[in-house]
């Protein structure tokens, strides 16, 4: 019978969750090589031992994310093999309908969080796991599984600092095999004592025989005690073998006899046996079993359904009913505050308004940020809601995905967007899947804030306008705020919203004094606004491109070109609406101005959009104003040669009205 391996573990007991796992893993591999199951599965054969003996030492309310070798985590923690493997033939009835495959399913009712199919990964969120747990002061323990060759791995050296500068309770368990991939781990590190570089991050490490269930308990045991007691966390370097190839198709042409002996002579389920001399008889049933429970599952997984393609796109973001319920607070009177102090004053409404909201960065804490946006934040609130953290972006993120998962919302600041290139990984491969792969049974609620763009002085790694590349993403908002008081509405509005959301700052703007209305309801993460109405042309942009947009229009005015500026505010979710009637109110002359390069940039999605939706209907006359397609320099000289000004907006609209006059007239 299934189920969760038992605290009280036994050699039987052991056997048979360790056989569950092996005969499972060998169904998969033959099942993919009759072409019945689609594409890579990587199998955990021979590293049986680790999971079972570690789940017997765990309490119900600890967590776990696996490696994309996980299948064996999932059974160990009580995860139906029916489901686990329809999960893998991507049927309607698996873990996730199919959704997440043999590499990132996830179980949350049995505490699997899930698979992380890139390495290392799972780490810096185990991380925010733990330190969620914490705030919301849960006897909670994550456990989090990596293979040696993820130690190579940058983020998994910045969750092991993060981790023990907050004195995390998180236990990583390096699955040792001796192969990062395909090529010898041994081949590839100078020293391989594994644990020694947790030991240099000041974390207790263990050396223990992963072959061995009972040695994985016992090392699991004293690191959950140390991790309950504060003092995590651990970091076990479990040695074990692989008993096969990195993924179910892997000739293994570059792996030698002798090494496949060795594999074979320290299998964990064999040595078992002979280790507890099991009686034969005993041995007999329990294989017979096993294997009766594993065809049911195959042919359950083969007879089960495909999921349905209409629901292909839920569960990308949340529905109206999901978002963060605030109070309205009673309005203030308008008072004249910088962008700068209208954040900081969201940012103090929304740590009043939820206890459990966590604010943190590089110098975020105790300076108050590198520009004084959470000055005063963390003397008010304390160093456990406002923080500072190392130097160590992917770690910052991967701590705000995983306390979102655990139910804590946060605020983290990455210093400059450029710096967010380092640790895109948790928000392009993590934050954003984290709704649709568990069919929104796990969210991420989580505001990262940046600020970009170019200013005097700042070099190409500290002034590029990256609103295009975040806005590709499915899953994720994006919004830039052009005034204070869209700087106070929008910081609030993405702390609220339960899905990850983007706030791009400029900061260029964060002296700019304006009117903010403080107080009030909190408003949702999307919709466009008019700063200006007219109808010679529409002008559409966002962020600090506003102002700029609207001094042309004011000159264009001076003219007799009353010109309207739509600004988009949020680009995901995009207000196709606004949209629609800036074309149409300017009968189809629009200018498009960004900071961001020309090609690429987010001006050509608008142009698209116009195209297809008006094309058939209204002669447009579509043109962008964007920087030059060059790095950013760090003279002003040079800056204002780059970048898109005034009057090439002006001659722009001009050019676009009369190319809309020359085609109506035919002249």
């Amino acid at each position: 019978m299934s189920g969760r391996v038992s605290a009280s573990l036994t050699a039987q007991s052991a056997l048979e969750a360790m056989l569950r796992i092996r005969r499972f893993e060998e169904a998969v591999q033959a099942e993919s090589l009759t072409g019945a199951i689609d594409g890579s599965v990587h199998l955990c054969l021979g590293q049986e031992a680790i999971p079972v003996g570690a789940v017997s030492a765990m309490g119900q309310n600890d967590r776990v994310i696996a490696t994309y070798r996980g299948h064996g985590w999932a059974l160990a923690l009580g995860s139906d093999p029916d489901r686990v493997m329809a999960e893998i033939y991507h049927r309607a009835t698996g873990l996730n309908g199919g959704r997440a495959g043999s590499p990132l399913m996830s179980d949350p009712s049995v505490g699997l969080l899930g698979e992380n199919s890139i390495v290392g990964a799972g780490v810096p969120i185990a991380g925010g796991v733990a330190l969620g747990a914490r705030t919301l002061g849960e006897d909670r323990v994550v456990v989090v599984s990596v293979g040696d060759g993820a130690m190579s791995q940058g983020s998994v050296t910045e969750a092991m600092v993060f981790a023990a500068a907050q004195s995390l309770p998180v236990v990583i368990v390096c699955e040792n095999n001796g192969w990062s991939e395909m090529t010898a781990t041994e081949s590839l590190l100078r020293g391989q004592a594994l644990g020694s570089r947790a030991s240099a991050l000041g974390i207790t490490a263990i050396a223990v025989d992963g072959n061995d269930p009972f040695a994985v308990r016992n090392a699991m045991q004293e690191a959950l005690s140390q991790c309950r007691r504060g003092e995590g966390p651990v970091f076990l370097d479990c040695a074990t073998h692989r008993l096969g190839g990195h993924y179910n198709r892997d000739l293994q042409h570059y792996r030698s006899s002798t090494d496949r002996a060795l594999a074979q002579e320290s299998e964990p389920i064999a040595r078992l046996v002979v280790e507890h001399a099991l009686d034969a008889s005993v041995v007999d049933q329990v294989e017979t079993a096993i294997v009766a429970e594993i065809d049911s599952a195959v042919r359950f997984a083969a007879e089960s359904p495909h999921p349905d393609p209409t629901t292909a796109l839920d569960h990308v973001a949340a529905q109206p009913g999901e978002f963060i319920a605030r109070p309205a607070l009673p309005k203030e009177t308008a008072a004249t505050l910088t962008t700068q102090k209208a954040i900081n004053a969201a940012l103090r409404s929304e740590l009043i308004a939820d206890p459990r909201l966590l604010v943190f960065g590089e110098d975020v804490g105790h300076p108050g940020g590198i520009f004084g946006v959470s000055r005063g934040l963390q003397k008010e609130f304390g160093p456990g809601r406002v923080f500072d953290t190392p130097i160590a972006e992917s770690s910052i993120l991967g701590a705000a995905v995983g306390a979102g998962i655990a139910g804590v919302p946060t605020v983290a600041e990455i210093m400059w967007a450029d710096f967010l290139f380092v640790a895109f990984d948790q928000v392009i491969n993590q934050a954003s899947n984290v709704r649709y792969l568990n069919e929104s049974r796990l969210t991420a609620p989580l505001t990262i804030r940046l600020q970009q763009g170019a200013t005097p002085g700042s070099c190409a790694q500290h002034a590029q306008s990256i609103e295009a590349i975040l806005a590709h993403i499915p899953g994720i908002k994006v919004g830039l705020p052009s005034t204070p008081q869209d700087a106070y509405d929008m910081t609030r509005a993405a702390i609220c919203d339960p899905d990850p959301t983007i706030i791009v700052e400029h900061r260029s703007q964060y002296q700019v004094s304006g009117q903010v209305e403080l107080g009030g309801a909190v408003e949702r993460a999307e919709g466009a606004h008019w700063s200006r109405r007219g109808a010679a042309a529409s002008i559409v942009t966002w962020g600090a491109m506003v102002p700029t947009a609207l001094e042309a229009a004011e000159k264009l005015a001076d003219n007799g070109l009353e010109v309207g500026v739509l600004d988009l505010r949020w680009l995901r979710p995009l207000d196709d609406a606004a949209l629609d009637e800036a074309v149409l109110e300017s009968g189809g002359v629009v200018v498009v101005a960004h900071e961001a390069v020309e090609q690429g940039g987010f001006g050509a999605e608008i142009v698209a959009r116009i195209s297809e939706r008006h094309f058939s209907r209204l002669a447009t006359s579509v043109r962008r104003v964007a920087a030059a397609e060059v790095r950013i320099p760090a003279s002003a000289v040079l800056q204002r040669a780059v970048l898109p000004g005034v009057a090439r907006i002006v001659t722009t609209v001009r050019d676009a009205i009369r190319s809309a006059s020359v085609g109506e007239t035919g002249e």
